[in-house]
Order: structure tokens, then C-alpha cells, then sequence
């Protein structure tokens, strides 16, 4: 009972403090820190040394944190990765997830409408979609994420196929996939080796998120692809990846337009995906297909 009134009281808040700002021009701009963790024992890591570990977690730190500037209005956002250097000695594995390099995204919760720019290997795309539509439930929980009083809201998210964050080794197979790696390396084929790797891994088909929003920013809108709360989303929590606010401005002195992406072919998710499994598959039979680096030598 004193869940549900809470929430009545916290609606009521909102509807409020948004009345307010519609008379007038409302913008803001958030800067959000976002962190990947990675399991390396999960990755046959349990045999490194704890320098080795260090080593490619440095190596991989580009890709696992990144940081974001999400500039909006009362119904568009830009969410916008800020320019960093890759790590030193990062070519190899920065250069592989840069051939799936995203671009700025672009979101109308008025219109429901989601644009993102992708690269992918050397072509670039501008992916259309409706914006997800989660089924958030409110918990009553509350947290201070700086000045900001945050509200705790969960949902489970259907997990994209493509997204390297969520990808596990198989529940229980663990010793069994790492044998069988040991086998294949044995035989110094890169096919079998990748074809052992890629057999022992799976993608969940979803993922719990929590959300923490502010009602002290009433918009229905929040990093990455995350909307649908009645206030600013400041935190999300999402498999192995969290997604933290650091800083807002509200109504800056420089304004910033938010323009909707234009570069790029213009597809749909669902024929993004099928352009991406059709260049997997190709890749797999030129570096499978081959027997490694050395099965075409003589």
C-alpha cells in the first residue's frame, strides 16, 4: 500500500514539475561513463598471470570504457561518444571491434523513432528502428546519484544478437569447451580452433536492466536506447555493462542542435542483421575455410 502511494505521489510530482517547463524552452546536456566488465577465467584466462591479465585488460579498456555526451530537448537526444586515443599496443583487438564502430544515435520519444549510425567493416549504415519499448516496473526504491534524488525502476530486455557484452561461455561446459580448445590447438588449424571457440559460447535471449531515473529532470528519455521513465535516466545496469551519469547541465548558455544523422545507407535493424550474418559467414569460410594462416602454404 505505501508502495502504491508513493508511486501515485511521485506521478503527480512529475506531471507537475513538466507543466512548469512546458512554457518554455527545456535542454540539457549529460555526460555518462560506461563500463564493461569481462570474466577472463571465462575466456580459458585461469592459466595467465596476473600481470598477462592486466596486460589485456589495458588492451581492451577502448572498448570496455567509453565515455558519452547525451545532449537532448524535451523529446529529441543525441547520445555521442566522446574521442579518445586507443591504448598503446591495442591494434589487434581495437581494430576488430572498430569494424563495428557506432556512430551517433538520435532519438525522437515523440515520434518513437531510434537512428543510429554503424560502421561496419569500412561501410557505413544508418540503422532505423522504433525506439524499445520496455515493460519498466516501478520499485519504490530510491538513491543519491549526486545532487540528484534517483528512483529505481527494473525490465528484462530482449538481448541483440550482435551485442559482444552479453556474449557467456555454455552454463556447465566450461571444462569441456576448454579441452576441446586444447585439442584443436594441438592440431594448429585456425578452422577448428575457431569453430571449438565459437561453439562453446551462447548469447542469452534477455537480460535484466535497472534503471534509476530523476524526476528533477522530467523527461522521458536516457542514455544509449533506454526511455519510458518519467524523468532523466541517470544509471542503468545491464548484463556485465553499467551505464553512469556524471554530470549535468541544464539550459546551457551555448545551445546545441540536435540534428538527425544522415550518413550512411538506410536500413532497417532487421536488414542490418542479415548483412552482418551474411559477412560473418563469408569470413568464416575465407579464414576457416582455409585451414589458418598456413593452410594455403606449401
Amino acid at each position: 500500500m505505501k508502495k502504491s502511494l508513493k508511486i501515485i505521489l511521485l506521478l503527480v510530482i512529475t506531471l507537475i514539475t513538466q507543466n512548469g517547463i512546458a512554457q518554455k524552452e527545456f535542454t540539457g546536456k549529460a555526460t555518462y561513463v560506461s563500463k564493461t566488465t569481462v570474466d577472463l577465467d571465462q575466456w580459458g584466462g585461469k592459466e595467465m598471470s596476473p600481470e598477462r591479465k592486466k596486460m589485456i585488460m589495458d588492451r581492451m579498456k577502448s572498448f570496455l570504457e567509453k565515455t558519452y555526451i547525451l545532449t537532448f530537448n524535451k523529446t529529441e537526444s543525441i547520445f555521442k561518444e566522446e574521442e579518445q586515443l586507443d591504448a598503446p599496443g591495442s591494434g589487434g583487438f581495437g581494430a576488430m571491434m572498430g569494424s563495428f564502430s557506432a556512430g551517433d544515435q538520435y532519438k525522437n520519444v515523440k515520434d518513437n523513432v531510434i537512428l543510429q549510425e554503424q560502421e561496419f567493416f569500412g561501410k557505413q549504415f544508418l540503422i532505423s528502428d522504433s525506439i524499445p519499448q520496455l515493460k519498466w516496473e516501478m520499485t519504490g526504491e530510491t538513491k543519491q546519484i549526486g545532487q540528484y534524488t534517483c528512483f529505481k525502476a527494473t525490465a528484462m530486455k530482449p538481448v541483440d544478437e550482435f551485442d559482444f557484452s552479453n556474449m557467456r561461455r555454455k552454463r556447465g561446459d566450461e571444462k569441456k569447451n576448454e579441452e576441446k580448445e586444447q585439442t584443436e590447438k594441438a592440431k594448429d588449424t585456425t578452422k577448428t580452433a575457431t569453430s571449438a571457440f565459437m561453439e562453446g559460447i551462447e548469447m542469452p535471449k534477455e537480460v535484466e536492466v535497472t534503471a534509476w531515473y530523476t524526476l528533477q529532470v522530467p523527461i522521458n528519455n536516457g542514455p544509449s536506447e533506454y526511455a519510458g521513465l518519467p524523468g532523466l535516466i541517470l544509471e542503468v545496469n545491464s548484463g556485465r555493462t553499467t551505464i553512469l551519469c556524471t554530470s549535468i547541465t541544464l539550459n546551457p548558455s551555448e545551445k546545441t542542435e540536435i540534428e538527425k544523422p544522415k550518413k550512411g545507407t538506410k536500413v532497417t535493424k532487421q536488414e542490418y542483421a542479415d548483412i552482418v550474418k551474411k559477412k560473418m559467414e563469408e569470413m568464416r569460410e575465407i579464414y576457416g575455410g582455409r585451414g589458418g594462416r598456413g593452410g594455403g602454404r606449401r
